[in-house]
């Protein structure tokens, strides 16, 4: 071993000790927010709620649109840092990356796809880091939300808990976090915004019991029948209390299975570009799988006939970044934000959903170049 192999391996363990003693610090003047939901009542945080329930708009959180000017929402995706990547430089990469999106988009609401952070301090450190910019913010939990915390419940207290955020831990029995954010113009509806649960994996659920695939297995989750109700009865309550239906846009995680089957039929992959009769309305690629549930729960075919959705945005998949109109409703991922567990750099940033005064939703990206 020659002198500057020497000198690298000292200066290996000089990081790993480093990085050790932040995260034991850290930890140390975190204990109040890290233990707080060890010991809260985890049942008064959940709503009752029943498809007899009668639909009042102020059910949903309500955000004012400056007729001036469009409202714009900012979507992070799949942060997805583990505590010690705090401090080796891809937390500031991320950072980096949300404090560019943020000045590039002047966003009115931040969203969060989920697989948000993995790890206590990483939990805490993001909610600390959104919350800082003073926008209201609303994320949704994915997969691997709750993995190397104690829970996810845990994991949601932590969103709860922070000054600007619109989380609400909605109905019982859904998961973690269904619920509605109304964009009003002049006192009308004009936009909403459903935040939901797709969970993680199936094979083990009663959901997964009966959405399995052809190979008789289920793969991930995806929204649960009493989710799929909760939506109906939203969106009725919404046409009705609006007279008219109003259109919405859908933020989860995990994406619905005709992601999958409508790229196969949209995209040649053997010349690598969008067939021709697609190509002016689709934008983005697939540099990998698109990774949902093995069946197929319907919800897609819900939302065409309920007519209210225009959007739904996804995570999940690190570095896909497709775009596609089907039957009307706008099937994209939302830009990875950082570099949190795999990623492509040219495939970083963030995407917008921007919403103008008549409620029509326009979904595009903001690429982010990072030099790491």
């Amino acid at each position: 071993m020659d002198f500057s192999q020497i000198t690298s391996f000292f200066s290996q363990i000089g990081d790993y000790i480093r990085i050790g003693l932040s995260v034991a610090f850290a930890f140390i003047m975190s204990l109040g927010q890290i233990i707080a939901p060890l010991t809260a009542n985890q049942a008064k945080y959940f709503e009752k709620w029943s498809a007899d329930d009668k639909f009042q708009s102020s059910y949903c959180v309500e955000l004012k649109k400056d007729p001036e000017k469009d409202f714009v929402v900012l979507n992070l995706a799949d942060v997805q840092l583990n505590d010690a990547e705090l401090y080796d430089g891809q937390w500031d990469l991320a950072k980096a990356t949300i404090s560019s999106a943020i000045k590039q988009a002047k966003p009115d609401l931040i969203t969060l796809t989920g697989d948000n952070a993995w790890g206590m301090l990483a939990y805490i450190e993001l909610c600390k880091e959104i919350d800082s910019y003073g926008i209201p913010w609303a994320p949704v939990m994915g997969n691997h939300d709750g993995q190397r915390t104690p829970s996810e419940f845990w994991c949601t207290y932590q969103f709860a808990s922070a000054e600007n955020c619109l989380f609400k831990f909605g109905p019982e029995g859904m998961g973690y976090g269904n619920y509605i954010i109304n964009i009003t113009e002049n006192g009308k509806i004009i936009h909403s915004l459903f935040m939901m649960d797709t969970h993680s994996n199936a094979d083990d659920t009663d959901a997964g019991k009966i959405n399995l695939g052809a190979d008789g297995s289920a793969g991930y989750d995806h929204l649960w029948a009493n989710q799929l109700k909760w939506y109906e009865w939203a969106v009725n309550g919404i046409t009705e209390s609006a007279g008219r239906t109003v259109e919405s846009s859908i933020f989860m995680h995990i994406p619905v299975y005709e992601y999958s089957t409508y790229y196969a039929e949209y995209y040649d992959k053997e010349n690598d570009g969008w067939k021709d009769e697609y190509a002016d309305e689709c934008f983005g690629v697939n540099h990998e799988d698109v990774c949902c549930a093995h069946g197929n729960n319907g919800f897609f075919e819900l939302c065409k006939k309920l007519g209210s959705t225009k959007n739904m945005i996804a995570g999940h998949d690190h570095v896909n970044s497709s775009s596609m109109p089907v039957d009307g409703i706008r099937l994209s991922y939302g830009l990875k934000c950082g570099s949190g567990c795999y990623w492509e750099p040219e495939m970083s940033g963030a995407s917008t959903l921007t919403v103008s005064s008549d409620g029509t939703g326009t979904f595009e990206h903001i690429y982010i170049k990072s030099d790491s």
